[in-house]
């Protein structure tokens, strides 16, 4: 796929009326700062016909005017406090085209031409960059990329519907709530959970870590496979996972799945049967902590559940011993638990002497004999309409990371799910042939 630049600017955003100051700098939080520091990147493409390029620009800039802080640029305050200058400095935006027709690339796989659909993910300042790639057809592909400290999944997929409607011409509406500052740590403090080897790690433990993994793997190749779950199947296995002891114990489509497809990952890997495993999984606090924090708020407040399992036990025991596990790891990380994290992440003498870092990062090239599951199951993203309707394609870009999972809603829109898993090509064969099977043993 030969993608051709066009053109690449900045844009700023546009107000009604008198501008505001560009000299307000807003701290991070303690979930901004644990989260992820990197860009993320989303594919969605659209059939004609297909909305004018200046519509999208001038709709994104519109929108930039409500959610300033992606215009805006990371850096330190006087104090030395990280956080976001609303400067305005603007956003990259970039038109492309591709001289085939959409049928010639299509079907869209996770493959390194993703890349080439959306801007560089590397030495960028800017906090949002858009592509926008016209094919001969009349289809269009957009790529956006953003940084991940601004805003957890929740608030990106506000910030889309808020893009949209500013390009249909509508109010944007709801409004985003704007205040990183309403967590504050109790007093006196309360650290009722360890978040060493959770949220945080020791600087050096993590430095060991990424050298062992990435010495040890380098020379093998990584493929990103994606898997589809009809809606049949995604039946079958919640059944299967929700049947425990001749008694029925109710489990959620997406617990059952993850726990599935952790036990065909681990199997397909050949671990030793005595090792641990564990998988990562994000926990939205919108509707955990108390007073509960609306939906609308702008920024990050996710932290994770870190089920664990010996190998053995995760794959002779039944589907529900996996999914029970999963599930009580997630109720874990209730109100109680995001308390303790604020309390533990606002003191800053015990995270200086004994030098912890976030365990979020996506410097590993595998996370084996873990996981990580990024679910997009709740995101309305394809509600992204900007004037002639929804994408029927909507992805993340190329990631090859052993044992990172993206989940998203099939663009068939029935309920299925489309899994994409970075694995390893010597345990693909492997994972290709029971992936599908509910009948796992250890050797």
């Amino acid at each position: 796929m030969n993608v051709k630049i066009e053109s690449s600017k900045i844009i700023k955003p546009l107000y009604e009326g008198i501008p505001p100051s560009t000299t307000a700098h807003i701290p991070f939080n303690v979930f901004d700062n644990v989260t992820f520091d990197t860009l993320m990147a989303l594919i969605y493409a659209y059939r004609p016909p297909t909305p004018p390029t200046s519509t999208i620009e001038t709709g994104l800039r519109k929108t930039l005017s409500i959610y300033r802080e992606w215009a805006g640029r990371i850096g330190e305050d006087e104090h030395g406090n990280r956080g976001v200058f609303l400067n305005d400095e603007g956003v990259r935006f970039i038109e492309a085209s591709v001289d085939a027709s959409l049928d010639e690339v299509l079907p869209l796989k996770p493959s390194p031409s993703m890349l080439s659909l959306h801007p560089s993910l590397k030495d960028v300042v800017e906090l949002i960059q858009v592509q926008v790639t016209r094919l001969t057809c009349g289809s269009v592909v957009v790529g956006f990329t953003s940084h991940h400290m601004i805003a957890d999944g929740h608030a990106a997929s506000n910030f889309f519907l808020a893009w949209g409607q500013a390009c249909r011409g509508m109010e944007i509406a709801p409004l985003p709530m704007n205040d990183r500052a309403i967590f504050h740590p109790r007093d006196p403090p309360l650290v009722e959970y360890n978040h060493v080897g959770a949220e945080f790690v020791s600087k050096l433990v993590k430095k060991e870590l990424v050298k062992i993994h990435n010495n040890e793997n380098k020379e093998k190749n990584i493929i990103v496979h994606k898997v589809h779950f009809t809606l049949e199947f995604l039946g079958k296995l919640k059944a299967h996972a929700s049947f425990m002891n001749g008694k029925a114990k109710s489990y959620s489509t997406f617990e059952s799945l993850i726990s599935h497809l952790w036990r065909v990952i681990t199997k397909s890997r050949d671990l030793n049967a005595l090792q641990n495993t564990q998988i990562r999984i994000s926990v939205d606090g919108r509707r955990r902590v108390i007073p509960r924090v609306p939906d609308e708020f702008f920024g990050n407040i996710v932290l994770w559940a870190f089920p664990t399992s010996k190998v053995k036990d995760l794959l002779d025991e039944p589907l529900h011993y996996a999914t029970k596990i999963i599930h009580d790891a997630i109720t874990k990380v209730d109100d109680k638990y995001f308390k303790s994290f604020i309390d533990f992440a606002n003191d800053e003498k015990v995270l200086t002497r004994q030098d912890l870092i976030p365990s979020a990062n996506m410097k590993d090239d595998s996370l084996s004999p873990n996981l990580e599951v990024d679910s997009w199951l709740r995101f309305p993203f394809y509600d992204l309409d900007f004037g002639t309707g929804c994408p029927f394609v909507f992805m993340p870009s190329y990631y090859p990371i052993e044992g990172m999972m993206f989940l998203v809603p099939s663009f068939i829109g029935d309920g299925s799910i489309d899994a994409f898993i970075p694995l390893y090509e010597h345990n693909l064969t492997s994972f290709k042939k029971i992936c599908y099977s509910l009948d796992l043993k250890a050797k």
